[in-house]
């Protein structure tokens, strides 16, 4: 008997919208809505699509050392994140894999809010404290707090009427913020490549926000379905998938996340777990690196499909793939040999025995609409 699935607090609203239901990281969430992937992907690339993230980990670090202390777990500058501000990070092993990804905030104060994947928020509250629970003060708020996306280019026009100061907020961007008089954190960021926010509510409060925010005629709301095919347009890694303990941020072509401080010349190189094999693989190269990769045809090639060359040597496989409805056509994203990176480069995925001709593509798929001032 399986255990049972665990509930966001919009659990009862997803249903009574009419949501398909499925299996996630645990959870039972929303893969779509009546309207469905299509035309949820392309409400948020036109307007506003609001997006239940709650299964995602949201932890607080406190104390003043809290910064220097999760420098030693992470490749990222947090000792330099101004007040106000986020940055994406990960946690890497001993080895150079990626533990998980996440996004760190510096709320002011000496603390810390980190929003972590949640297929790994237990292992990662488990990592945190082992490595530097006796620096700083660590509070896991995975049942106290829920996340809400909205994202798309009507997403500030929207937020705006609600709470008036977040227009001026800048990508990556992170405030207190009062939402129909609930105490939020908001961010400008989020996993679609459009402009767009996060928005960290207490959990007894999300349903009346999110209700709220869905009573606005730019709004509709996104499932997993268009969340992820969104994501892959915007060439986003999906822990998991496209990285995982076995992968390093040079493999999985993730050098710009890594601050130049925290680099082989940087003032606090090093530091960190994997720090030498990163470093050696940044100067030398690693063996296979992730690509974009546009199918020729418009068969989609999905995740685990082998990647071949003109004389049918594997030379890779696909970790995320599916249909671009920005696009109007198939994407991929795949792990091949440094040989084969090349912009252009032709290749072949091997679907269903048949091989669907491919080529090596810029990313992201889709331009961002970050909002930069």
């Amino acid at each position: 008997m399986s255990a049972e699935l665990l509930k966001t607090p919009l659990n009862d609203l997803h249903r009574e919208l009419g949501a398909r239901m499925v299996e996630f990281a645990g959870y039972d969430m929303p893969v779509q809505y009546p309207a469905g992937v299509m035309k949820e992907h392309l409400h948020t690339r036109q307007h506003a699509g609001l997006f239940d993230v709650s299964h995602m980990g949201q932890i607080l670090l406190s104390g003043p050392t809290a910064a220097q202390a999760l420098e030693t777990l992470v490749p990222v500058d947090i000792i330099g994140l101004p007040v106000g501000m986020q940055r994406y990070a990960f946690f890497t092993n001993e080895s150079g894999g990626i533990l998980d990804d996440l996004m760190v905030a510096n709320l002011g104060n000496d603390q810390l809010m980190l929003v972590v994947n949640a297929a790994c928020k237990h292992q990662d509250l488990a990592h945190l404290r082992k490595h530097i629970g006796g620096q700083c003060e660590i509070t896991p708020l995975f049942e106290d707090r829920a996340l809400l996306a909205l994202q798309g280019p009507q997403a500030v026009t929207v937020l705006a009427r609600l709470a008036p100061d977040v227009a001026n907020m800048t990508f990556m961007q992170y405030t207190k913020a009062r939402v129909i008089g609930i105490d939020c954190y908001v961010s400008r960021s989020g996993y679609t490549g459009e402009d767009g926010y996060e928005i960290s509510v207490p959990a007894d409060q999300a349903e009346s926000l999110a209700r709220r925010l869905l009573a606005e005629p730019e709004v509709a709301p996104i499932g997993l379905g268009a969340r992820d095919s969104l994501r892959l347009e915007a060439g986003l890694c999906l822990y998991g998938n496209d990285m995982n303990t076995e992968t390093t941020p040079i493999q999985a072509s993730l050098l710009w996340a890594i601050s130049k401080v925290r680099r082989v010349d940087g003032a606090r190189a090093g530091g960190f777990p994997g720090a030498e094999r990163i470093f050696a693989q940044h100067q030398a190269g690693a063996a296979r690196k992730r690509v974009g990769l546009l199918p020729q045809e418009r068969t989609p090639v999905r995740e685990g499909a082998q990647i071949v060359d003109t004389h049918d040597n594997v030379i890779g496989a696909i970790c995320s793939g599916g249909f671009g409805p920005t696009l109007s056509a198939p994407l991929a994203m795949g792990y091949v040999d440094a040989a084969f990176t090349a912009l252009e480069t032709p290749m072949w995925a091997i679907v269903r025995g048949k091989k669907v001709p491919m080529r090596v593509s810029k990313m992201p798929f889709v331009a961002p609409r970050y909002f930069r001032g």
